[in-house]
């Protein structure tokens, strides 16, 4: 079958002007009630659903007749094992709802160059775009101007012309309010800005103090200030200042400012212009112009295996004049323009090209470089006849990456810091060609190419069949772009859960099915976008009913689901990313996303979805091995640790009944511990209000599987009962000291003791008679369970779980 899929529709569509939200047409679903049904679902509306809620019997109606399942598990056999994917679980990002600029690109100061609008579009009213000085504030009696006669570079042209009038007393200067506050907590910052004065009016030898703070928007708490005494500032060439603040208090809130000034009496009657002004706190792996250290630490949480960048339709633009042009977004600060982003507002390009591929290196992963390839958002695409300045683009970003320093781009890449090349093996041939008709004859034209001058990277295409039937773009009938041997494509989907379950087997005999060889399959942008509902529609103009602001367990379920059925095919699919990645909650025009912040940090919201990357991230496996079962209500896939032994089972009920769950090994295990994400309520999530509300969390004794065949004096099965993955163990014939009954514990293979008394007796017994009791105990039960090759389990509803078994 033609694997139709569902996208948002580009910004050429509607915006809407109260709260920024993309309206789109709404378009079919694949998942319909006839869909549904051949698969054994039910179309049931669910109770008080007025909105029509769709309730399948394995996502919210009630199950009846729930039957035990039993798994057939091989690990021994190795011809059957199939190595994973090493870098499956990756990230995708693109600067979208401020997640650039605003969000991980660590930098504080907001319009801090007067280059293009401040936080959106509209904030010049006469000309959307250009310059304004939205967001800085003049203190005291100071007046302030946009000033065009004195540019820093070519390319920030705008600077802030700040005059002190001669009658003016106290303190003078400018704030600047950041991306809706700043962050105040104990560490160092970083700051410069760049300035000049005229001449006329600032005498050679004059110096002047600067004090910068940081300071409440609320009182008049000053958090951290530092004064540069007797600068001399330049009248010909800026001059820049660099500064540092050691701050040592957390300020309550973020209703926080950033302030230069100055003493009046120095500076009445003069002029200053201000250009370029920057301040950074601590960032990730204290990267200089990195990244915002809580949200990277975030992501490094997820051990993610690779980058999708820079986008996304941000790559794209909304024409080609305002495409990502990487080239203008490398070297010094000064020299880098920004642009108008494709989302609503103006990208620094701060996070430029090198910014990516240094996060790549901090967090060990591989990027999955997007290029431009001739098509905008505008549906402008370049003939043809001129693709050949497309291609030449490439190269010479390619160039940059990866020549050596003899190159031109390879010199200009060791002059800004990084002599060695980038390691890049995969690289995308656009963004989401299915919205235009051109990709066949771009895509011939650069492919041939591109794999002539780097034969070892896979290049991956972003058009197959979604226009196979008319699809996206209104192109006749239709289009197929074949998939060339050694290369890949890229899929999207932004989906309802059951769209996931009705495709889990999708991706099984794909290859054979359709005689492709050597192929590889990106997942670089899915989610659950909506809610099941009775039409089998999806509304991308975001019905608050159906569709979740934050994404919910059901969510979770639903990309669980995804993520199973890409596990099970690791030599096809590759690489998959959740998209977005990331939200300032301030302004956005898209939801639901993976991780919502604010610039208060400890705001940040970890949603349902982000911790069900967590939890299946965090249990990579080397080699995929046979589990034999039925499907549905749970979907699974079984995954071994060739260097630990460890055998993983990643386990999800759909449904909302427990359902019995007997699996056979064909070697015996000792021990298991396992970490679910799990609610009775499906539609539970984190948010502002309730950061925890939905979290994974270890399971304990009687929620673990127990085994099925110890010996019959054993009262009490091993269980595993920390997340150091302690095992507990106690039996009929436990030994005793005495009155001292032990029960063991073993903690990473360090053996602690847990005493209770019973009653007379021995309670001066040493420590060591006990720690030499329980290792005697311990290795009982290892016996008892090295047998234990049957394991028996309830399934909690509503639930995602990983279950290790430790030989």
């Amino acid at each position: 079958m033609d694997f139709a899929r569902q996208f948002y529709v580009s910004f050429v569509e509607s915006w809407s002007n109260t709260n920024m939200r993309l309206s789109a047409p709404t378009l079919s679903a694949t998942t319909t009630a006839a869909a549904l049904a051949a698969i054994g679902g039910q179309v049931v509306l669910a109770a008080g659903s007025e909105a029509g809620i769709l309730a399948p019997n394995y996502i919210i109606a009630s199950n009846s007749n729930v039957t035990e399942v039993t798994l057939s598990i091989t690990t021994q056999d190795k011809s059957k094992w199939n190595a994973t994917a090493p870098n499956l679980y990756g990230l995708m990002f693109e600067d979208i709802d401020h997640s650039g600029d605003g969000g991980i690109y660590a930098e504080l100061i907001a319009n801090r160059a007067f280059s293009g609008g401040a936080i959106t579009g509209n904030d010049n009213p006469i000309e959307p775009y250009q310059s304004t000085l939205d967001r800085w504030v003049p203190i005291g009696d100071t007046q302030i101007a946009l000033d065009l006669y004195h540019p820093l570079s070519d390319a920030l042209p705008n600077s802030m012309a700040m005059t002190f009038p001669a009658n003016a007393t106290g303190r003078v200067g400018v704030l600047n309010t950041g991306f809706w506050g700043m962050d105040v907590s104990p560490q160092t910052y970083t700051g410069s800005f760049w300035i000049n004065a005229v001449n006329q009016t600032y005498p050679p030898n004059n110096t002047t103090d600067i004090t910068v703070d940081l300071r409440s928007n609320l009182t008049s708490d000053i958090w951290v200030n530092t004064t540069i005494s007797n600068y001399h500032i330049g009248t010909f060439r800026y001059s820049q200042v660099n500064f540092t603040l050691e701050n040592n208090v957390t300020a309550p809130n973020a209703n926080n400012t950033f302030a230069i000034t100055f003493d009046a009496s120095q500076v009445a009657g003069q002029t200053f212009y201000l250009s370029l002004t920057s301040l950074f706190p601590e960032t990730f792996k204290g990267r200089p112009n990195g990244l915002r250290k809580d949200l990277a630490e975030a992501f490094y949480d997820l051990k993610p295996g690779f980058l999708r960048c820079p986008g996304g339709n941000n790559i794209e633009g909304n024409s080609i004049a305002q495409r990502w042009k990487w080239y203008e977004t490398i070297g010094p600060l000064e020299n880098r323009p920004g642009r108008i982003g494709t989302w609503g507002y103006w990208n620094t390009d701060g996070l430029g090209l090198m910014e990516y591929l240094d996060w790549c290196e901090d967090m060990e992963m591989i990027p999955l470089l997007a290029v431009y390839d001739g098509y905008s958002l505008d549906h402008t695409s370049y003939p043809l006849e001129f693709m050949d300045e497309v291609l030449d683009e490439i190269l010479a970003e390619l160039e940059f990456c990866l020549g050596d320093t003899s190159t031109k781009w390879g010199a200009k890449r060791a002059e800004y810091g990084h002599p060695e090349p980038y390691n890049i093996t995969y690289v995308e041939i656009g963004n989401e060609d299915m919205f235009s008709c051109t990709y066949t004859y771009r895509l011939n034209y650069l492919y041939p190419a591109l794999k002539k001058a780097y034969p070892n990277i896979r290049f991956i295409q972003t058009q197959y069949n979604e226009n196979a039937g008319g699809g996206y773009a209104d192109c006749g009938e239709g289009i197929t772009v074949p998939i060339r041997d050694g290369g890949g494509w890229d899929a999207h989907h932004y989906e309802t859960p059951s769209f996931y379950l009705d495709t889990f087997n999708y991706w099984d005999n794909f290859e054979a099915e359709n005689n492709f060889t050597d192929i590889e399959i990106v997942l670089g942008e899915y989610s659950v976008f909506q809610l099941d509902t009775s039409t089998g529609y999806v509304n991308y103009s975001d019905p608050p009913e159906i569709h979740p602001a934050y994404p919910e367990l059901i969510s979770a379920i639903g990309e669980g689901i995804y993520m199973l059925s890409a596990e099970r095919n690791p030599s096809l699919v590759t690489l998959m990313s959740y998209a977005p990645s990331l939200q300032n909650l301030n302004l956005y025009v898209w939801t639901p996303n993976m991780i919502v912040f604010q610039a208060q940090h400890n705001l940040t919201v970890l949603t349902a979805s982000y911790w069900q990357q967590h939890l299946f991230a965090n249990f990579r496996g080397t080699h995929t091995v046979p589990v034999e079962g039925e499907l549905n209500p749970l979907y699974w896939v079984g995954v071994v640790d060739e260097s630990s032994g460890a055998f993983y089972l990643k386990i999800v009920n759909t449904g909302n009944q427990t359902v019995p769950l007997t699996l056979n090994f064909d070697s015996g295990y000792y021990s298991v511990n396992g970490t679910t994400l799990q609610s009775e309520d499906p539609n539970v999530y984190n948010s502002v209000d309730n950061l925890h509300a939905i979290e994974p969390r270890m399971l304990t004794g009687s929620e673990l599987p127990q085994p099925g065949n110890l010996p019959s004096n054993a009262t009490t099965p091993v269980t595993m009962v920390s997340s150091s993955a302690a095992m507990t163990g106690s039996a009929s014939a436990a030994p005793t000291m005495g009155s001292i009954s032990v029960s063991d514990t073993i903690m990473g293979g360090n053996v602690t003791a847990t005493m209770s008394s019973s009653g007379s007796g021995s309670a001066a017994a040493t420590k060591r008679s006990i720690v030499d009791s329980i290792r005697f105990e311990s290795e009982r039960f290892k016996r008892w369970s090295n047998d234990t090759n049957t394991w028996s389990w309830t399934v909690p509803v509503f639930s995602s779980t990983v279950l290790q078994f430790n030989p």
